[in-house]
């Protein structure tokens, strides 16, 4: 029986050791960014904004959005200059039913004046983000970075930008600044490829840190 217990012991050791490595490697989901908190110390919140009637364009939770002329917003192109924020869902008037409908993401081409998106849109707002490649220590010390992706889950609305690895500069170019790895024990690993990290939107882009209007 003490044989049993042991060899028992032994097996179930050796199964969690294995399961310790083979979680060590990043976990690949990407998931756009996350607001985590707030340079301030306070809460993120959202502010709203405009997106025209019949917008083609499909904009996911966590994809980055910038502004437009006449006030609306978009899906943010890579290295926008009138960048605003990071996407949160919609509220509008659904054009087949009628009925005030709220998506996680916006479809495209919807038809109606009151197309009103939420939106991280605070420059002092930390998000969380995964790298498309091996991030090193150097992508982590203040770095800027341009994200990568426009796609999504249409089930759960969830965008799947990333953060552009090799856009790394010390330029000012660049979307975000990168402001240190990720404290998530299943996106920290800066030996291995999409590892997260913290960010803040680089002020030479953002639309509310910009001497110059649209």
């Amino acid at each position: 029986m003490v044989l049993r217990k042991t060899n028992l012991l032994a097996i179930l050791t050796q199964r969690n050791f294995i399961n310790k490595e083979i979680n060590m490697a990043n976990q690949d989901a990407a998931f756009g960014f996350r607001a985590v908190r707030h340079l301030s110390g306070g809460t993120p919140r959202t502010e709203e904004y405009l997106i025209a009637s019949g917008l083609t364009k499909v904009i996911y939770t966590g994809s980055p959005v910038m502004g437009v002329v006449g006030g609306q917003i978009t899906l943010g192109t890579v290295s926008a200059v009138q960048y605003i924020g990071v996407f949160n869902g919609c509220f509008y008037t659904d054009p087949t039913t009628s009925k005030p409908t709220w998506k996680a993401y916006y479809p495209g081409s919807i038809t109606a004046s009151d197309i009103v998106a939420n939106v991280y849109a605070d420059p002092q707002i930390i998000f969380e983000g995964q790298h498309d490649d091996t991030a090193t220590v150097a992508n982590n010390n203040n770095a800027n970075h341009d994200h990568v992706g426009t796609g999504g889950s249409t089930i759960n609305g969830q965008s799947s930008a990333e953060i552009d690895t090799s856009s790394y500069t010390t330029t000012a170019t660049g979307t975000w600044t990168q402001i240190g790895a990720s404290k998530d024990p299943d996106n920290s690993d800066l030996t291995a490829a999409n590892s997260n990290a913290y960010v803040v939107a680089n002020t030479g882009e953002h639309a509310y840190k910009l001497i110059t209007g649209l």
